[in-house]
C-alpha cells in the first residue's frame, strides 16, 4: 500500500496543521486510484475543524463540506482518496477515537505531529475492510516532484 503525493501538497498539508495549532487541522486528499489500488493525491483541500469541545484533540469536517469536495472531485474525475488531520504536541500516530471516526474503507488517514507549532512526523494509514473489524494498516507515503 502507497500514497503517492507531490511534495509541494505534502508541504502544504503540514503548513496546515502549523497554522491552526495547537488546534488540529484536517482536511481531505482528492486523488485517483489505479488498477493496483495506490492512490495519487491530486489535490490537498483544506477544511474547518468544526469540534467546538475539543479541537485540540479533536477534528470534524462539516458533512456539506465533504459533499461539496467529493461531488468536486467527481466533476473533475478525481475521488477522494483519503483524509488528513494534525496531532498538537502527539505522535503521528492514530488514536483509538481516529479509527471509530473512520469510515472510508481504502482510503488514507494522513496525521502530522506538530510539537511546539512545527511539523515534525508525518505518516500514513490505509482504512481496512470493515466487514469483521474495522483496522488501519501502515502505508508508505512515495514524495514526488
Amino acid at each position: 500500500m502507497a500514497l503517492k503525493i507531490p511534495a509541494a501538497l505534502l508541504d502544504q498539508l503540514r503548513r496546515h496543521g502549523e497554522q491552526t495549532y495547537p488546534y488540529e487541522c484536517c482536511g481531505v486528499l482528492v486523488g485517483e486510484f489505479d488498477s493496483a489500488g495506490r492512490k495519487t493525491v491530486k489535490a490537498v483541500v483544506p477544511c474547518g475543524n468544526t469540534r467546538t469541545d475539543s479541537p485540540q484533540n479533536r477534528y470534524h469536517i462539516d458533512p456539506s463540506e465533504l459533499v461539496r469536495i467529493q461531488r468536486e472531485a467527481m466533476l473533475a474525475g478525481s475521488d477522494i482518496a483519503g483524509f488528513y488531520h494534525s496531532h498538537p504536541d502527539h505522535p503521528a500516530q492514530w488514536s483509538v477515537t481516529d479509527l471509530a471516526e473512520a469510515h472510508w474503507t481504502g482510503c488514507s488517514y494522513v496525521i502530522t505531529s506538530v510539537e511546539n507549532g512545527r511539523a515534525v512526523l508525518t505518516n500514513s494509514f490505509q482504512l481496512q475492510d470493515q466487514v469483521k473489524d474495522k483496522d488501519f494498516e501502515n502505508e508508505v507515503i512515495e514524495v514526488s516532484n
